[in-house]
């Protein structure tokens, strides 16, 4: 293994994580936000669109990734045109096992609003829509940018499955390197330097959101 083998999978596994949290919140943000806004306490209750969205997260997230990866074959196939052997043929099955995951984040993020708040914008007059942009939205921001970085970890580690379809990345390029080195494995500089790079991102990741969390904060104590 050369250090551009190393570059590669790292690349690979950035883009993969990158690109897949992108995608989850780009389908399961808007579901959070309906499944908040159509609860019981919600700004608009409406108990079959809960109860719909509800059941479809719920399933989504019951399924495991080995299994959603099979499923979304034929979608890679007819999207991307082929369904493995590429790092970004695991996009789609990793989007749609972590949407679920991030629509439930973002409705309990949004649980965290103060209903004083809500209230409050309502009695000025404020509509259904206005709410969720004005009110729910920047008063959960930093909830939700944390939660950003507890899915983003987690779809790092979803990565691993990029093995059984000839993906890449770092994960799978630890495994692969363990399976042609059964006898040494532990004693190669290589296999160390692949399992602290992921460690380093997923610290990255982590201080990062935490860091961005902390700034956004308003709710800071005055001295």
């Amino acid at each position: 293994m050369t250090f551009i083998d190393i570059l590669v999978a790292t690349g690979e596994t950035l883009l993969m994580t990158i690109l897949s949290t992108i995608l989850a919140y780009l389908f399961g943000l808007p579901c959070g936000i309906v499944l908040n806004t159509t609860s019981k306490n919600g700004v608009k209750p409406c108990k079959w669109l809960n109860n719909l969205v509800g059941v479809v997260v719920n399933i989504l997230r019951s399924i495991p990734c080995l299994i959603i990866i099979v499923l979304c074959m034929p979608w890679t196939r007819a999207w991307l045109g082929i369904g493995s052997g590429a790092w970004y043929t695991i996009l789609i099955p990793m989007t749609v096992c972590a949407f679920g995951f991030v629509a439930r984040m973002v409705e309990q993020s949004l649980m965290e609003v103060p209903a004083g708040v809500i209230e409050a914008a309502k009695a000025l007059g404020a509509t259904d829509f206005q709410i969720i942009k004005k009110v729910l939205l920047p008063e959960a921001r930093v909830s939700l940018i944390s939660g950003v970085a507890v899915v983003a970890v987690s779809i790092l580690g979803y990565t691993s499955f990029a093995y059984n379809i000839g993906a890449g990345g770092l994960i799978s390029t630890v495994y692969t390197y363990f399976t042609r080195h059964t006898g040494d494995y532990m004693k190669s500089w290589e296999f160390w330097v692949l399992i602290a790079i992921i460690v380093a991102i997923v610290q990255l990741i982590q201080e990062g959101g935490l860091l961005l969390a902390k700034k956004l904060d308003k709710r800071k104590s005055l001295k």
